[in-house]
């Protein structure tokens, strides 16, 4: 998931070949394979997310550039006929990613007052630098999320995230500055509606690198739970009653 490409160069070396801004091998053409069964669209559709360097969106990839990709990772099994459902999978969960990101922007990036001013009543203009996905690397709390399920199957899922990716958004300060802040998202599966819908699940916070992060994430998930267990919405319905 969470695959985005710019418009590809000629690498010059070993370490040119793959793009700094998402480790993506540059160079991952719209050409079909040579033994590729069937035609794939090769229209990219723009992102809603901004990129800080070129004024302009990140573009998601094609399904033929998806489908070259995958075969470029070994996945030689993947079933031509599911790419362009891949795609779109693929899109949504990462505008809805980017959704969830910008309301934790826009709660923190005026600074921890505001942020509690909002959060302490249990209520909920970045860019997205650059990314990485991390499918073999699990989260410190998707370990012990997965810990849990084993020790506790009856409250918690053992079900691992089937993806990981780390998004690094330029948040702009009160005063103007600029701050790059890691956002750690895990991909889990929820299996299916009854009417045969799939479901996903994306659990997405600050990376725990500094401790403002440590105490965004504590005011966010934290402030709801006060706010309920202090009487909060007792006071408000006495206020305007």
């Amino acid at each position: 998931m969470g695959w985005f490409w710019a418009t590809p160069t000629q690498p010059s070396s070993i370490l040119s070949r793959y793009n700094p801004l998402n480790l993506i091998p540059v160079g991952l053409t719209n050409t079909p394979q040579q033994d590729q069964s069937q035609a794939l669209p090769l229209t990219r559709e723009e992102s809603s997310i901004p990129r800080p360097d070129t004024g302009s969106n990140w573009e998601y990839p094609s399904p033929q550039q998806m489908y070259n990709a995958m075969l470029r990772k070994g996945y030689t099994d993947t079933d031509i006929t599911a790419v362009e459902s891949m795609v779109a999978v693929h899109n949504f969960l990462n505008e809805g990613a980017w959704a969830e990101i910008k309301e934790w922007e826009s709660i923190f990036s005026p600074g921890l007052a505001h942020a509690w001013s909002i959060c302490r009543r249990g209520e909920q203009g970045p860019k997205l630098v650059r990314f990485q996905g991390l499918p073999q690397t699990p989260s410190p709390k998707a370990r012990v999320m997965s810990t849990l399920g084993t020790l506790l199957p009856n409250h918690f899922s053992a079900d691992p995230p089937f993806d990981r990716h780390d998004w690094y958004v330029e948040r702009t300060l009160p005063n103007g500055s600029k701050k790059q802040v890691r956002y750690v998202i895990d991909y889990y599966s929820g299996g299916e509606e009854a009417d045969g819908e799939q479901v996903f699940f994306l659990d997405i916070r600050p990376a725990l690198d500094t401790p403002t992060a440590a105490a965004e994430r504590a005011m966010r998930w934290g402030g709801d739970l006060w706010w309920r267990a202090s009487g909060g919405e007792a006071r408000e319905k006495n206020r305007s009653q």
